[in-house]
């Protein structure tokens, strides 16, 4: 997942609005969410562990506990580029005689892996501390799985009769291969065909850094996602008889020209308007920069301060950027190959033809060969359905808020795109807030505040009773 002030809009909510987030006595859903979201942070479902169909096992066994059956409980196993992974999909039925269509609501079992030596806690051992919650996966994305799980849990104790299905439908390789992420797809379109589909793994509210609550994100557009490999052999040698032409120096040449290259200024209506709506409620030149953009997409000095910033710069179009390196074979031999690993995220309506093409032009060298590592999804925008922001508007209102709410464009990738080429409008509508200064996911140290999981724990619930009432 991926990754801009907004998009990653996953987290802190506020101690003034949620009084019992700070109490010490937490109500009985508060504490049996905190044991989902304890327990499956503990499972390190990262690539080359194959723990995700333990993490599966736990969430079926806690839905058959609240009265789900076997029929209701789907899980499927995948091969995940050699790797044994597995989907489940959960049903919350409406009574049988139901017009309305299915909603589908998204997320993602697996996590980016950690590696304990680097973290200063240990990254799969759930740690509450400094009002935070610590641990791999406590934003990307089993809050989200926590939510969604304890509110169907949660509505099924009560006995709650929705005029709707509901389909949970959680992925098993979303950061990786996407297999199953894929295959769910072709499965939901071809057995539920839902109205619409919702995602845990982004959107959410934005608080500025001294706390307030500043807009409500939700997303309707990502990027495409790419990986080029780009290579240079050479017949190498001793390192005694340097050659003029080097695998390593070629590449590095490569590589600063496509740091230097500025993809062309890209913008639809969605990306304006969530500029104007932003830029509204962000102080300073950034804001005033967003505002200027929204107005006039081709203001320089707008361009170049959305540019520079690393929140902002993936909303104004195409960007590639180096990741990874790997050359040579001895220290006293010269290299015979040098690789670098660019990953590229692109404007909606950019194909990928297109952006390779204009690489290798930029690159300007021959020996520099280009190979697609990944199976790319070009996906469109969606619409932002009217009973899906009323259902939002509910939620902000049920917490006292009446904060604007905003579309935005993920600049990273989600199970949502695969959704999207399949026609389905789907938007990311995370129950929490944050801070951009705490988005730590795919890092070091990932964190939720502790106000924000109790904070948004009634999100899910306010929005499906909106969106399915009582028969």
């Amino acid at each position: 997942m991926n990754i801009s002030t907004i998009s990653l809009a996953l987290g802190l909510s506020f101690s003034f609005l949620t009084p019992a987030a700070i109490a010490q006595d937490r109500s009985e859903h508060e504490q049996f969410a905190r044991e989902i979201y304890e327990k499956v942070i503990s499972i390190r479902t990262a690539r080359g562990q194959e723990k995700v169909p333990e993490m599966v096992e736990y969430l079926a066994d806690q839905f058959k506990s609240a009265g789900f059956t076997d029929e209701d409980i789907q899980i499927t196993d995948y091969d995940s580029d050699g790797e044994h992974t597995q989907g489940l999909i959960v049903y919350y039925r409406a009574d049988g005689t139901s017009k309305h269509k299915p909603v589908v609501i998204l997320g993602h079992m697996d996590v980016v892996d950690a590696l304990a030596a680097d973290w200063e806690r240990p990254p799969f051992t759930l740690t509450e501390e400094d009002g935070y919650f610590f641990g791999r996966g406590t934003m990307d994305n089993k809050y989200g799985i926590t939510n969604i799980a304890s509110t169907f849990i949660r509505l099924k104790k009560e006995g709650w009769k929705p005029n709707r299905d509901f389909v949970i439908v959680l992925s098993g390789d979303e950061e990786t291969g996407m297999v199953s992420t894929r295959a769910q797809a072709d499965y939901v379109a071809e057995n539920i065909d839902p109205e619409f589909v919702l995602n845990t793994d982004a959107g959410g509210g934005v608080l500025s850094d001294d706390g307030a609550p500043l807009f409500y994100a939700v997303q309707g557009a990502e990027k495409t996602y790419a990986t080029f490999e780009l290579t240079v052999a050479n017949p190498g040698g001793h390192s005694s008889r340097p050659r003029s032409d080097n695998a390593i120096y070629d590449l590095a040449d490569a590589l600063r020209k496509i740091k230097e290259y500025k993809f062309p200024v890209r913008y639809s209506d969605l990306t304006l308007a969530s500029f104007k709506a932003s830029g509204a409620v962000t102080p300073g030149a950034l804001g005033k920069a967003m505002r200027d953009f929204s107005e006039n997409p081709k203001n320089k000095k707008a361009i170049a301060i959305l540019r520079d910033d690393p929140e902002t710069v993936g909303t104004t179009g195409t960007t590639c950027v180096a990741t990874m390196l790997r050359a040579g074979h001895a220290e006293n031999a010269l290299p015979q190959s040098a690789t670098a690993t660019v990953n590229c995220r692109i404007f909606p309506g950019v194909g990928i033809a297109e952006v390779e093409e204009k690489l290798k032009k930029v690159v300007d060298n021959e020996a520099v060969q280009f190979e697609l590592m990944t199976d790319v999804t070009e996906s469109p925008e969606s619409k932002l359905r009217p009973e899906v922001m009323a259902a939002i508007e509910a939620s902000l209102s049920a917490r006292g808020l009446n904060t604007p709410i905003i579309p935005y464009m993920e600049s990273g990738g989600t199970d949502g795109m695969h959704y999207r080429i399949k026609g389905y409008d789907t938007v990311a509508i995370s129950g929490a807030w944050m801070k951009p200064s705490d988005i730590f996911a795919h890092g070091l140290n990932e964190r939720l505040a502790v106000d924000a999981f109790y904070g948004g724990l009634d999100h899910w619930y306010v929005i499906m009773k909106e969106l399915a009432g009582d028969e």
